[in-house]
């Protein structure tokens, strides 16, 4: 029997074609019973055309969709938490060979605007918000505790940019034991090339990809105030 990989050869689609004909990826992580909303890195560097890391039209129009999913987490008690990316005291030390790699987080430094969440998606109150210096939300930082703390079993992950802080967070969380869902119209990156293959690798391998209608169906099995969250307004990763 012909390999679907013994040609690597072929477009995109070629690609999506064969990876589905295989029948060895795209399985399905399904929704469990105790789901938290993760809103990665919505900051206001990312959506402001002057910032030198402006994430482009996609991460604005993630920003924009993203209120409706807030919304119904809320009004049924599904824990939201927040992360910023961004530095406190010492860019270099804090960041480390990341800061070698993207010196532009050197401009996004806690306490001033651009490392403030989008006026769109304001974390409420109660709602913890991590302060964290690495792409993956639960690398040095007290997520993992808080999602034990709160008994999830389902990741519903938001944000951006999709090729780094969205994709090293999913990845993270199913290796941790979570399923995970990446809402596909509530994440950005700054090329659709770019957000469309890692979209269709994380799917393949290591999260269910969904629309937020998708999200929002499964939210309204809950009923209202069904679960809650406790943490503090504001967590500093650990160093």
């Amino acid at each position: 029997m012909r390999n679907e990989f013994a040609d690597q050869r072929g477009s995109f689609n070629d690609v999506k074609e064969r990876y589905a004909r295989s029948g060895a990826f795209m399985g399905r992580c399904g929704f469990g019973e105790r789901p938290a909303l993760l809103v990665i890195d919505f900051e206001k560097y990312a959506t402001d055309p002057e910032s030198p890391l402006f994430g482009g039209p996609l991460v604005i129009n993630a920003v924009k969709r993203t209120p409706r999913l807030l919304g119904e987490a809320r009004k049924r008690g599904i824990p939201v938490i927040y992360t910023v990316v961004g530095w406190v005291k010492d860019f270099k030390k804090e960041f480390g060979p990341l800061g070698m790699k993207i010196p532009g987080l050197k401009y996004v430094h806690i306490g001033e605007e651009w490392a403030e969440v989008c006026d769109e998606v304001k974390p409420e109150a109660g709602e913890p918000v991590i302060v964290k210096n690495n792409n993956s939300a639960f690398i040095r930082t007290p997520l993992l505790r808080m999602l034990k703390r709160l008994k999830v079993d389902t990741v519903i992950v938001v944000g951006h940019s999709t090729s780094a802080c969205v994709r090293t967070t999913a990845c993270d969380a199913i290796q941790y034991g979570y399923r995970t869902i990446v809402v596909r119209d509530c994440v950005g990156d700054r090329a659709e090339a770019v957000n469309e293959a890692n979209l269709f690798d994380l799917n393949a391998k290591f999260s269910d990809v969904v629309s937020s209608d998708e999200v929002i169906e499964y939210f309204r099995r809950f009923p209202p105030k069904i679960l809650t969250v406790s943490a503090g307004s504001r967590k500093k990763a650990a160093k």
